[in-house]
């Protein structure tokens, strides 16, 4: 796989994510002991900051193959076992089978671990912060932000927001907290509301809890467990520029995911496939509708072509219905010569992204896409955040950034910010 193709930045082929130098290792105890990793970003500059890691143990992908088959008490064959390595990843993190009660009490402590060291590494006080908007594919419990807020020390008024729109979740998430357009009938507008607050935002994705109960192997060797939460102040330290949401449900359920979250399942055409209520602890709940498998298992993928048609055709579109605004607004500005430092896409997987990127350059757009996750597998609603974590040292106050989030049902959410300083 060449480190070129999509932006110059080397890949990173490290064996795992727990042998980076800055990875805070520590045990949870759960089961025998599950081991978490986190890692803190700040860049002074801009003022940002957050963390990001996983849990459970490291497989490369040849171990993996083997933690697969125990899974399906059953070989995986030849011809079924994909080239990980041309898909970008060469680890990703799992944990052991547990009850429904280790369950809870485990991610319950990984996420209030991990809000926790995204505020420390802020250098703020959990008293400060006063919005949490994470994305979240199956939470393991509706009102999972809320608890495991409470569990960081965050007041009880801050607002707290929960977003199911797959891999799409967190930037369905920043889109909220920074684009005043976005906003539903008799609904708060969220970015006015949370302009020039403390807030984090973020993805948190214990995938192996149910991905472990599929029969599809495409899934089964792509998915592992990740999170990434930033600390931002909208307006101060990330400026809104241009973005847009895009929904288009996927009838020929080429990526089919089980909704794991309260939704009516109803689909109405010509109205929104987004359902907004309030869970069980009155935080909000923005919950998209999924094409779900008809056996009722977590996730089915009708393979890899499907997932490219899928996500490239529309996906290529809505980023340059973006590209397309962001230009006219630097013209607007008087800086037509201003451009795009970065784009922090999704990872889906390395070829997904690598022919985005081409069918971009053919329509005359072009700026740097880095391949940043290959030590955590595709962790959905994560991976953006994992991604601008890794890039922040890289940047500088006033560099243009596009965020590119894509996921199952079908969502995207695109968008350009400026970071502050």
């Amino acid at each position: 796989m060449s480190s070129e193709k999509l932006s110059g930045n080397p890949i990173e082929m490290g064996t795992s994510f727990f042998d980076r130098p800055d990875v805070k290792l520590e045990t949870i105890p759960v089961g025998e002991g599950i081991p978490l990793g986190l890692e803190s970003v700040f860049d002074s500059r801009s003022g940002i900051g957050g963390a990001y890691g996983s849990w459970g143990k490291s497989f490369n992908n040849e171990d993996l193959i083997n933690l697969i088959e125990n899974w399906l008490d059953k070989s995986v064959q030849k011809e079924e076992k994909m080239n990980l390595t041309d898909l970008g990843f060469t680890s990703r993190h799992h944990i052991p089978l547990l009850s429904d009660a280790d369950h809870l009490k485990l991610e319950l402590e990984v996420g209030a671990r991990i809000l926790k060291e995204a505020i420390k590494s802020n250098g703020w006080n959990p008293s400060d912060i006063e919005g949490v908007l994470l994305g979240i594919s199956g939470p393991v419990a509706d009102d999972y932000v809320c608890q495991i807020s409470r569990q960081a020390g965050i007041p009880e008024s801050a607002l707290k927001v929960s977003v199911h729109k797959a891999c799409d979740g967190s930037m369905g998430a920043l889109n909220l907290s920074l684009n005043p357009q976005l906003v539903s009938p008799g609904q708060i507008n969220i970015a006015q509301e949370l302009f020039g607050k403390k807030i984090l935002v973020g993805g948190i994705e214990g995938l192996s809890r149910f991905i472990c109960k599929t029969q599809d192997r495409n899934a089964l060797q792509l998915f592992g467990n990740g999170a990434g939460v930033i600390g931002i102040i909208p307006g101060e330290s990330i400026k809104f520029l241009v973005g847009k949401d895009y929904e288009s449900y996927d009838e020929d359920g080429v990526l089919t995911v089980r909704m794991f979250y309260p939704h009516s399942g109803e689909r109405n055409p010509g109205k929104s496939m987004i359902e907004i209520s309030k869970d069980i602890n009155s935080g909000m709940r923005v919950a998209g509708l999924m094409h779900e498998p008809i056996d009722n298992s977590p996730i089915a993928m009708s393979g890899m072509m499907g997932m490219v048609k899928l996500f490239v055709r529309t996906g290529v579109q809505v980023v340059s219905d973006v590209y397309n605004s962001y230009q006219a607004l630097m013209h607007k500005v008087g800086t037509p010569e201003k451009s795009l430092t970065v784009a922090i896409a999704h990872h889906a997987n390395f070829k997904i992204n690598s022919l985005k990127h081409k069918h971009l350059q053919k329509i005359g757009i072009n700026f740097p896409m880095p391949w940043l996750l290959s030590d955590f597998g595709n962790v959905c609603a994560a991976s953006n955040m994992i991604a601008f974590l890794r890039q922040i040292p890289l940047l500088k106050p006033g560099d243009h950034v596009l965020f590119d989030g894509f996921g199952a049902g079908t969502y995207y959410d695109v968008m350009a910010v400026e970071i502050g300083g």
